[in-house]
């Protein structure tokens, strides 16, 4: 099944700031498109915005003045839905309610031929309840695009339960052949990235609410450790609170309220105050004039220790070693056969973060997960009450010297960045485990979704096959609400490598 031809009309029912995109990415492509809103006049002014786009395209030198004029008339208000009797595809990008959405596709199916590919562009709805309203629910499949539409890649299309193979297969190399990254994906909440995106704002939430750290640098570290374009909190900020917090209600409902996605309590009283972000002046962070800048807690300068000693793998964190020679502290290596860990000239132990407490033991201080530890800007360090602090002091001269700004958290299990990255393989594993969608296409819409620096698959490559179970292990063992279990995708996934190297543990 190939995509759809070019001499083939496409139509646009709503006309959104998403359906607009969706109409221009379609025009852009080279065919012609209707344009349709149920408020009179609604249609002509989206088609001139869109004109408006174009002419900038031009402009930016994106587009020929040729093919804008071109593109101009191709595209055509319609005053009613029989004027997209013609059309191909219909896409709809109208009101979040499943009854608006299906009393129009079954108006649209007394209108369009037999053979005409409907789609829903909805991100929070199923789209077999959707498609439950047609005749025919075979010939319509959700087309997800990300705004703004004209120029993100990425494009899920979802197949619901009567959803045809050839339909599905149609849609996705239609969105190919517009100049899209298309993913396959099942039927299921949140589809791939709102799905296995929820641990990103969730984790950084529950360490702001165990007060492990603040929102500033909760945000650096994720951003300058663990490699994230955005933190959790200034992202939030960006998409809006009130959105974000429904997307997740929606996930946490429609799994029959699963502890693994739980809104969080604190968003929510910052949506009750009317502090929505961006939009509203006040989120997380205040955007108003004039308004003090939040500054993520960066310590004080320490003097670097004289020496380490090394025992066992560090595994994730092994190119430390390196860093530490090149900044002239002598290493010292011991063979352990436990233990994954720095020794500090005081006495004290500097460990990988690993789903357990600083409190748990004598004199330890844990280290957050980097995406590059040679390129990462900032390390978080958690220390308990118990901590000497000297351990603290020596450990945070030891990065300093490595040219990484130290921020010192709450005693928290699993860190920021590491408990963040566990849960999100954990997810992905999960997913592909239920057939929602193979492993390249959620690495890709991971990261051309939401630009995560690694795809999860290619994540729990690097990291190493066991390492997301036994962080999660650990934290379930010490938050045993169900939260943290590993999902039985990841025990299969660790246990399997585990037989493979000749162990039953």
């Amino acid at each position: 099944m190939t995509a759809l031809d070019l001499s083939s009309p496409v139509a646009v029912v709503g006309t959104g700031t998403m359906g607009q995109g969706i109409a221009q990415v379609a025009l852009v492509a080279g065919h012609s498109v209707r344009l349709y809103d149920a408020v009179p006049g609604r249609a002509r002014e989206a088609a001139d915005a869109i004109a408006a786009r174009l002419d900038r395209l031009v402009e930016k030198d994106r587009l020929t003045g040729a093919d804008r004029d071109a593109a101009r008339a191709r595209l055509l208000p319609a005053e009613s839905l029989t004027e997209l009797a013609d059309c191909a595809l219909v896409v709809e990008a109208v009101l979040e309610r499943l009854d608006v959405k299906q009393e129009l596709l079954r108006a649209l199916e007394d209108v369009v031929a037999e053979d005409c590919l409907l789609a829903t562009n909805t991100s929070s709805l199923s789209v077999t309840a959707i498609g439950g309203a047609l005749r025919s629910p075979g010939r319509f499949v959700g087309l997800h695009f990300f705004n703004p539409a004209p120029l993100l890649p990425l494009v899920e299309v979802v197949s619901g339960f009567a959803t045809d193979v050839t339909s599905a297969t149609r849609a996705y190399e239609t969105a190919r052949a517009w100049g899209k990254a298309p993913v396959a994906c099942a039927d299921t909440p949140g589809f791939i990235v709102n799905r296995i995106a929820r641990p990103f704002y969730a984790e950084a939430f529950a360490v702001y609410e165990a007060q492990g750290a603040d929102p500033a640098t909760i945000d650096a570290v994720l951003r300058e450790s663990g490699g994230f374009r955005m933190g959790a909190f200034e992202l939030t900020d960006l998409i809006g609170q009130d959105v974000n917090e429904s997307v997740t209600h929606s996930v946490w409902q429609s799994f029959f309220q699963d502890v693994r996605f739980t809104p969080s309590l604190a968003q929510r009283r910052l949506v009750e105050s009317g502090r929505l972000g961006r939009k509203s002046g006040q989120g997380w962070y205040d955007y108003r004039e004039g308004a003090e800048q939040s500054e993520p807690h960066t310590a004080e300068p320490a003097r670097p220790p004289a020496y380490v000693v090394v025992e066992g793998d560090l595994g994730p964190a092994a190119e430390l070693l390196a860093l530490i020679r090149e900044a002239g502290i002598p290493v010292r290596e011991e063979e352990e056969d436990h233990g994954t860990r720095l020794v500090l000239p005081g006495g004290g132990q500097l460990a990988l973060a690993d789903g357990q407490t600083s409190v748990e033991f004598r004199d330890v201080v844990y280290f957050d997960l980097a995406l590059d530890y040679r390129k990462a800007t900032r390390i978080a360090l958690s220390a308990s009450q118990d901590t000497a602090p000297q351990t603290l002091a020596e450990a945070t001269g030891l990065f300093q010297a490595l040219g990484k700004k130290v921020s010192v958290i709450g005693d928290v299990p699993g860190m920021i960045v590491a408990r963040t990255v566990a849960r999100i393989v954990d997810l992905a594993h999960d997913a592909v485990a239920k057939g929602v969608a193979t492993e390249e296409d959620i690495d890709t819409a991971m990261r051309l979704g939401v630009n995560y620096p690694l795809g999860p698959f290619e994540w729990s490559r690097r990291l190493g096959r066991n390492w997301a179970y036994a962080l999660l292990d650990d934290l379930h063992l010490r938050d045993p609400s169900g939260r943290y279990a590993p999902s039985l995708a990841l025990y299969r996934h660790a246990y399997a490598t585990d037989k493979r190297e000749g162990s039953t543990s």
